[in-house]
């Protein structure tokens, strides 16, 4: 570890003095560059600098109790390499942490799609809560959120949502959003006061540039079509819809949102390259070992993340036995404890897969 921590550290200066270079400046593009490549070192330098310091400190402790005579300083001495030593594991610990591999997707902006499951209207109310939720918290963190397209059922719920989230590591938050959040409540449209069961899927997607993946024109369909509202309802009789297959995946996007044939087809492209992006990272994923795909398929859709039951005002996520009695927050955004806990879980569980390689 320390010849790797040797190796960055030097990096770092590296970059420091390019830095300072004036005639960098007049290169915009690979100024920001190499200023964010600095920016990214510098809280794994500072660590390394402080676990250097302690180690040295330790050394400098053990030599002073060799040498120490009076038996006042040979226990003011034993006390602080007790504290040295401390204080140096809790850094390794920290170093160890920062050194695991970044999610090279952590910066990218989300592409959110949410549909309702199970539960007919209720689940499409249910769906439309969601969408609520994420948007509350995406505006706590000062994100922007754009709905890319949305279908309405006739009573106010959401068939189905895509939404682009955008600004500062939104994907590094949400990436274990993924999966289906199911719900216990009397729904609006029950009688008899009886609770029922419903389920909501969510995809949390990275939003791929142009530049992750390339897609040949010869390889999509663009077909147009008169977009409809709920129910089919007819909004405009102008070909402003887009549909767009790409044909070697079969994956289809369609697009109404926007008036404007162009926008929509604009959209249908960010969301199509994001959920092929997502597939050719599923196909690396499952040529890891298993242990490890355990881990990196954490968000799988298929699998019943979390329950939000309503009589009891109780969220509870059944991958790390997260439990909040304070649902009624939870629905209006305040969602970053347990982004927190879920972060630092899977964090955790990468440490100790590093370990144990």
């Amino acid at each position: 570890m320390l010849e790797r921590l040797d190796a960055i550290e030097e990096k770092y200066e590296e970059l420091t003095r390019q830095l300072s270079d004036h005639e960098l400046l007049a290169d915009q593009s690979r100024y920001t560059k190499i200023a964010k490549q600095h920016r990214d070192l510098e809280e794994i330098v500072a660590k390394c600098r402080e676990f250097k310091a302690l180690d040295r400190g330790i050394r400098e402790t053990k030599e002073l109790l060799e040498t120490e005579g009076d038996a006042d300083m040979v226990s003011l001495a034993r006390a602080e390499l007790v504290e040295l030593e401390q204080r140096r594991d809790a850094v390794e610990a920290n170093l160890k942490f920062l050194l695991l591999p970044k999610d090279p997707n952590d910066e990218k902006n989300v592409i959110l799609e949410i549909r309702a499951g199970t539960g007919g209207d209720e689940a499409s109310l249910f769906a439309a809560d969601i969408m609520r939720m994420y948007s509350r918290y995406a505006e706590r963190q000062g994100w922007r959120v754009q709905v890319l397209d949305a279908s309405e059922s006739g009573i106010g719920g959401v068939k189905e949502a895509i939404l682009l989230i955008e600004g500062n590591r939104v994907y590094s938050r949400l990436k274990y959003e993924s999966g289906v959040h199911r719900v216990q409540r009397v729904p609006q449209t029950e009688a008899s006061g009886r609770i029922h069961t419903s389920a909501v899927t969510v995809a949390v997607l990275p939003e791929a540039e142009e530049v992750d993946i390339k897609i040949d024109p010869k390889d999509i369909r663009i077909d147009t079509f008169c977009s409809s509202g709920p129910g089919g309802q007819s909004v405009n009789t102008t070909y402003s819809a887009v549909r767009i297959t790409h044909l070697p995946s079969n994956t289809v996007v369609s697009m109404q949102d926007e008036k404007s044939q162009i926008k929509n087809r604009e959209k249908a492209m960010r969301v199509l390259r994001s959920r092929i992006l997502e597939m050719e990272q599923e196909k690396q994923h499952q040529a890891i070992a298993s242990e490890r795909r355990s881990m990196v398929g954490s968000g799988d859709r298929s699998e019943k993340i979390r329950t939000y039951n309503f009589k009891d005002n109780r969220v509870s996520d059944h991958r790390i036995g997260y439990t909040s009695h304070q649902l009624n927050l939870f629905m209006e955004g305040e969602i970053g404890d347990l982004i927190d806990a879920l972060g630092a879980y899977y964090e955790a569980e990468k440490l100790k897969a590093e370990v144990a390689a």
